[in-house]
């Protein structure tokens, strides 16, 4: 047996092989590019609602393949074909209402980044352990899709997709940063596995380095993520509370839920009627609090005496204070906005949404968006104006932390709940918008990963469903079917302490985007090395 080493000047890159011609090289030619977009589809086919988590390590391990050693060209196209066959089916439902062209559009734009990504991974694959290099390019490339453009558009994190995978206590380590790399380490290790392997057996060549390299890249993420389960507990610290969660339904789905909108609040206040009914009949205890989602009151409670009226029946009714998610309009400004309703004192304490969403709340791009297509500027008449700080709620001395619907996707505006006292957390949200889509899903596994992630209690009201209330162990443990009126109740533990994710922030995803940026650097620097040696 014969132990060889590579060098980094000197890479293992198989050199090309003269390509077969006629029909036949042709279409060898489309391999690559039919190989990239299929594991984009895989990948896809790895997130909720369906349970294949595992499917995302041969997504990556197949994009691995199509990457190793292609020039930057190559890769760019590779990964925008990758980021369609991802991209394409998981955001579908944002064309559900409004036709495909916002929907492509979307879909366009964030292919780029995978695209970028994909020339980052193809540079580092050139370099020793290269799938650790790699997998810091993919989370680095999340981090900027986080954040540009609009304030970024984080959907599709591959975290998001682990909700039900062994690699979930790994969210209590360092948030979806690392979790997402461990997943995309893994991938990236079994293809060089794979290609190692493979190697042996044709040159019966052992390489140590490369192959131990290889055999850490799988085997460290699934250690770390056995390690990490201690971190997870669902244990109260603080006591426990009693919740009630209330889905009322809409009288219709699509964007014309919001015509009815004084349905939409009664649906809201029968159901909670419904529930003071079984609480006074022995069916079930009563609550501490009750939680109404997002946009169950559009009608102003402050400037609508009417509204204002039937919220306070329904808190008299159940006798505890409500969260309920109206539409305000304050000082010239439209709010989404969190009212904690008292049934003896009223409204007592308000949050403000934050991330409010692009094209959806607020219109970017107004003049040009109304030139392409008049009705989508009338989609969105007036501007949703962000809050400032973060939501929690002190309801007789638990601390309720408040993430409103797409505040979930991103990592600070639910972490800083928790580090301002937050021992549970709520994410009230409105998904009738987007029918019977997977969005609800979707956004339901990205709750789950939060509660792993701060190691709390996370309740999701929803108008139309799937209401749910999750463990900070990640379980659910109740939810509701979709578009269907409804309540959940639980006591469910109140926690104090805090995870590493919690403490760190956003300090594993900077050193993962640093790390990302050393590999790419050392890599253009041993190719213009390489160059250098050539031309000489």
């Amino acid at each position: 047996m014969t132990v060889t080493a590579t060098s980094v000047d000197q890479p293992d890159q198989l050199q090309p092989s003269p390509a077969p011609r006629g029909f036949r090289g042709r279409l060898l030619r489309l391999v690559p590019a039919a190989a990239s977009a299929l594991c984009g589809v895989l990948l896809y086919v790895s997130f909720p609602p369906r349970t294949l988590w595992w499917l995302a390590l041969p997504a990556f391990a197949g994009f691995g393949w199509v990457l190793r050693g292609r020039g930057w060209k190559a890769a760019l196209g590779l990964g925008y074909l990758f980021g369609l066959g991802f991209l394409l089916p998981l955001l579908v439902w944002t064309g559900v209402e409004v036709g495909p062209g916002p929907w492509l559009a979307l879909v366009a734009i964030e292919a780029v980044f995978v695209a970028l990504v994909g020339v980052g991974v193809a540079a580092v694959s050139r370099l020793p352990a290269w799938p650790v290099w790699a997998a810091a390019v993919w989370i680095a490339g999340e981090a900027v899709r986080a954040r540009v453009p609009f304030r970024g558009f984080p959907w599709g994190k591959i975290a998001f997709g682990q909700a039900d995978g062994v690699f979930l206590p790994l969210a209590a380590v360092g948030g979806t940063p690392v979790l997402g790399f461990a997943v995309v380490l893994c991938g990236f290790g079994l293809y060089e596995a794979g290609r190692l392997l493979a190697e042996r057996r044709r040159t019966r060549a052992v390489r140590r380095g490369a192959a131990a390299a290889a055999l850490l890249s799988v085997a460290v993420p699934v250690a770390g993520a056995v390690a990490a389960r201690p971190l997870v507990s669902d244990k109260a610290q603080d006591g426990t509370r009693t919740v009630a969660v209330i889905q009322g339904n809409v009288p219709r789905s699509g964007l014309e839920f919001s015509a009815q909108r004084r349905a939409v609040l009664d649906h809201h206040v029968r159901e909670t009627l419904r529930l003071a009914a079984d609480i006074k009949a022995g069916k079930t205890p009563k609550p501490d609090y009750v939680l109404w989602p997002e946009n169950s009151s559009d009608i102003d409670p402050f400037a609508n005496p009417d509204a204002a009226a039937v919220i306070n029946e329904a808190a008299r009714a159940v006798g505890v204070p409500i969260s309920v998610g109206a539409v305000v309009e304050r000082d010239g400004r439209l709010l989404n906005e969190q009212i904690l309703w008292d049934p003896a004192k009223g409204p007592t304490q308000t949050y403000d949404k934050r991330q409010i969403q692009p094209f959806g709340e607020y219109l970017p791009l107004r003049g040009l968006v109304g030139a392409i297509n008049k009705n989508w500027t009338g989609m969105v008449r007036q501007d949703f104006s962000r809050g400032s700080t973060p939501g929690v709620f002190d309801i007789d001395g638990a601390k309720v932390g408040l993430a409103t619907c797409y505040e979930a996707a991103f990592d600070w505006d639910v972490r800083d709940t928790v580090t301002h006292g937050a021992e549970m957390i709520s994410v009230p949200s409105n998904n009738a918008t987007f029918d019977r889509s997977e969005m609800t899903y979707q956004q339901l596994a990205m709750s789950r990963i939060r509660a792993v992630e701060h190691s709390r209690t996370v309740t999701v009201p929803v108008t139309s469903g799937v209401s749910a209330i999750i463990m900070p162990d990640g379980k659910i443990t109740q939810r509701t079917g979709m578009f269907v009126p409804a309540y959940l109740e639980q006591k469910v533990p109140l926690r104090t302490s805090r995870t590493p994710a919690t403490e760190l922030g956003v300090l594993p995803e900077i050193a993962l985007v640093l790390v990302a940026a050393g590999g790419v650097g050392w890599a253009i620097g041993s190719g213009l090395r390489r160059r250098r040696t050539e031309g000489a």
